[in-house]
């Protein structure tokens, strides 16, 4: 670990402690947004911070209720939900990107029932329907089709999107 320079003005240079670089850097990036814990600690170790000093940070961090990847991956799957209108698909693809365990995934995807994410694809497609209802009718099924499939949605959903918005190919 590199001296740290106290002030530009002073010329004494204090050792830095590792674990409390560490901290800083974790708290920094809590207080941007919530973070899970396997982004923190991807963040940590791209930032030099060595492997146990990074766990020995995120434990302690966990322990005081800074960190908890059931409650961030629950907030991320509501919001996703209500603002990007994606799949569940999506959203375990995305959490299983930002280091959440298979089992709280398992867990968050599981209280997504199939009436909600139909209700998700039906808000998406009506507007989507909306912007090409001047366009042929085959070109406005490929555009909501193609807009559905994108956000990860089951072929089942977005053929019941379809026949209830009356949308057809030709």
């Amino acid at each position: 670990m590199k001296p740290l320079l106290m002030s530009s003005s002073s010329s004494v240079e204090v050792e830095s402690d590792p674990y409390s670089v560490a901290q800083t850097i974790a708290l920094m990036a809590l207080g941007r947004r919530a973070k899970s814990r396997g982004e923190l600690f991807t963040l940590l170790k791209k930032r030099g911070i060595e492997e146990e000093v990074a766990n020995a940070v995120l434990f302690r961090l966990q322990e005081q209720g800074f960190i908890n990847d059931y409650e961030f991956a629950r907030y991320w799957s509501e919001s996703r939900q209500r603002t990007k209108k994606v799949s569940k698909r999506i959203i375990a693809g995305e959490l299983r990107s930002k280091g959440i365990s298979d089992e709280i995934i398992e867990w968050i995807t599981s209280d997504i029932t199939d009436d909600s994410e139909f209700a998700n694809a039906m808000q998406l497609a009506e507007r989507k329907a909306r912007s090409v209802r001047a366009l042929a009718p085959e070109v406005a099924y490929r555009r909501v089709d193609g807009a559905l499939s994108r956000r990860g949605f089951s072929g089942h959903i977005v053929t019941r999107v379809h026949s209830e918005l009356g949308i057809t190919r030709s």
